[in-house]
């Protein structure tokens, strides 16, 4: 198995276990492919929910120019209801995991067929 498969199986044990969550194996694969190298970095490859600037730019580079959604104040109470969906108290708030809930949250799946 290689490092991609390991981390995947680690994100659909954090869909299961801690969002409490059946993860689509297809669609998670996807996000995490699509979540480039940042992956393979410990800095990158976590959210930082208590950082507003980490935020906004989940809502920018995700919310808007990936899945093609308009700003507004629901994007931000998703994020913020994704994160507690998680754990606020969750150390590890893996990248994947959290866009992976914001594409279920908003339906666009459609976006990694």
């Amino acid at each position: 198995m290689g490092k991609r498969d390991e981390l995947i199986a680690k994100y659909a044990d954090d869909l299961k276990n801690k969002c409490k969550m059946t993860p689509d194996m297809d669609l998670l694969t996807k996000v995490t492919i699509g979540c480039g190298p940042a992956i393979y970095s410990a800095d990158s490859e976590t959210v930082a929910a208590s950082q507003s600037s980490e935020l906004e730019l989940v809502k920018t580079n995700f919310l808007i120019k990936k899945l093609g959604l308009k700003d507004g104040p629901e994007l931000m109470a998703a994020i913020n209801a994704v994160i507690e969906t998680y754990g606020k108290s969750e150390r590890n708030k893996y990248r994947p995991v959290i866009y992976y809930m914001l594409t279920k949250h908003f339906g666009k799946e459609k976006v990694y067929k």
